[in-house]
């Protein structure tokens, strides 16, 4: 179903393309406008398929089809929860853009190109509907990144960047392998097609290995996460910015796509594995994250134990926990955005990320203080910021699964607060004693610009959540749906807890 007369999806995958070609052959002030008016319009574009969004109507929509060659297809079209990671990618985009303005002096063509290539491809990720298309965006994403990093990085860039690159590419290799296997097993590359085709079971466990090498990487789950410290702390601001926006949540995303749906029996049968991994990074990156001195690499480990929420909401195999999963995915795109951001704002003053060269900053800079401070409370999870809504629907979901695994998952949210609010009090109070603190001015219209749009959706997530769960919800029942109905009679989904029936939460909806 397309509601349109013309293909939005294409258009939203080649704007950004188109742009990245023009910006190459100009110069940088040339540039840096160019890629802003284009991820202005895909942004547009976004508003305009919101808007358009059937909620209840078909569970795909925008549908566009056209045959390639043999078996591929360009095939186009998204449910309620690509329509909210794609609004995700290109309301970051224009920021990460105008956070590049002045702080990126060298090669501007080139990196407003590798920018705008990366939005593309991860439009093209989350729209994709043919198994093979979707391989292609999801591993063409890693070529923006990689150069993103080793060429405007830090000092350590190119041990970072080879790093990010071989850790993510050798994962997916054997996601490659089991792709080829089911296509020629189900005789289609139609991802809504293999969603609801019935792999063997014995063949089940071997594909969902395959595809959570991939995806457990990507998240970052324990104990692959190591590259992502690395490449956070080389990357440029906004290279962080959409690392950690966008482009880690395309694990959750291929889980709720392929590994949960396509794999039901193996989910449910390695359910363990997923709590069992997650329940370390939650407890063990927290820790790793309080004794940090660079403020980069304690925000890159508080990312690992927050994605590890995403992965125990999933596979807790209710809809409290899915929807917990999808909205703490949202509100960590935003919120570790924002925070990156913000370090990006003291770097640019003072070029250190040391937390104990810092000290007092509220009282000459007081407005990103402000700022700073509803970050951090939102990171926290505080009741009105978009982080408590996905954290305690998350939680519920555990709960239900089992008691050991909410908590183990709440002192997660503890030692979230104590490593927050420590860098935050390190940071912004004490006494002002330094005279090249003393002497930094407060945030700049440009950078009040990009944080203030952040700000007031991390509260509008948190005040009204329903906007962002009510175009997701049908596609949650229909997962669940799907799982309930591979789930053998009497068998229950986790060894460690109490059965979950998940179409009692369905019906419970309806």
């Amino acid at each position: 179903m397309n509601q349109f007369g013309f293909p939005i999806l294409s258009i939203m995958i080649a704007v950004p393309l188109a742009a990245a070609l023009v910006a190459l052959f100009t110069d940088a002030s040339k540039a840096r406008w160019i890629a802003l008016a284009a991820t202005l319009v895909d942004f547009a574009l976004g508003i305009l398929l919101w808007a358009n969004y059937d909620i209840g109507g078909a569970q795909w929509q925008f549908v566009e089809n056209v045959p390639v060659f043999g078996r591929f297809a360009w095939a186009m079209g998204i449910d309620g929860i690509a329509l909210m990671l794609i609004m995700l990618s290109v309301f970051l985009m224009p920021i990460c853009i105008l956070a590049s303005w002045e702080s990126i002096q060298k090669r501007v063509p080139e990196y407003m190109a590798a920018f705008l290539l990366m939005e593309t491809l991860m439009i093209g990720v989350f729209s994709a509907q043919d198994l093979f298309l979707f391989y292609i965006f999801f591993e063409a994403g890693l070529i923006p990144m990689y150069l993103i990093i080793g060429i405007w990085g830090g000092a350590e860039r190119i041990y970072a960047s080879y790093k990010f690159f071989l850790y993510t590419l050798l994962g997916s290799v054997l996601m490659l392998v089991a792709m080829l296997w089911m296509a020629r097993e189900a005789g289609t590359t139609d991802i809504p097609t293999l969603m609801a085709h019935d792999f063997p079971v014995q063949a089940q466990t071997w594909l969902f290995l395959a595809f959570f090498a991939s995806f457990a990487v990507k998240m970052p789950m324990w104990p692959v996460h190591t590259w992502l410290p690395d490449a956070h702390v080389q990357a440029p601001t906004a290279g962080s910015v959409i690392l950690a926006g966008v482009l880690l949540k395309m694990g959750g995303y291929g889980f709720l796509r392929f590994s949960l749906p396509m794999f039901p029996e193996a989910s449910a049968h390695l359910v363990w594995l997923v709590f069992g991994l997650s329940m370390i990074a939650v407890v063990y990156t927290s820790l790793v994250a309080l004794v940090q001195s660079d403020m980069k690499k304690l925000i890159a480990y508080s990312s690992v134990a927050h994605m590890a929420f995403v992965t125990i909401g999933l596979f807790a195999f209710n809809r409290q926990g899915i929807e917990g999963a999808l909205i703490v995915m949202l509100s960590h795109g935003l919120v570790s955005a924002a925070l990156f951001l913000c370090v990006g704002v003291l770097y640019d003053r003072l070029h250190t990320r040391e937390i104990s060269r810092y000290g007092g900053i509220s009282n000459n800079m007081p407005r990103y203080a402000l700022l700073f401070m509803l970050f951090t409370m939102a990171s926290v999870g505080l009741p009105g910021t978009s982080g408590f809504v996905g954290e305690f629907l998350a939680l519920i979901g555990a709960y239900n699964a089992s008691t050991w695994v909410a908590a183990v998952a709440t002192t997660g949210i503890i030692l979230g607060a104590a490593y927050m609010l420590y860098l935050y009090r390190r940071i912004a109070f004490g006494v002002l004693d330094k005279p090249d603190v003393a002497a930094m001015t407060d945030i700049s219209a440009r950078e009040m610009l990009l944080l203030a749009p952040i700000a007031a959706v991390v509260l509008w997530m948190g005040i009204y959540p329903e906007s962002f769960l009510a175009p997701m919800r049908a596609d949650v029942g229909t997962l669940l749906a799907r799982i309930e109905r591979a789930r053998p009679e009497g068998d229950s989904m986790l060894t460690a807890g109490k059965p979950v029936p998940a179409a009692a939460h369905v019906e419970a909806q309806h």
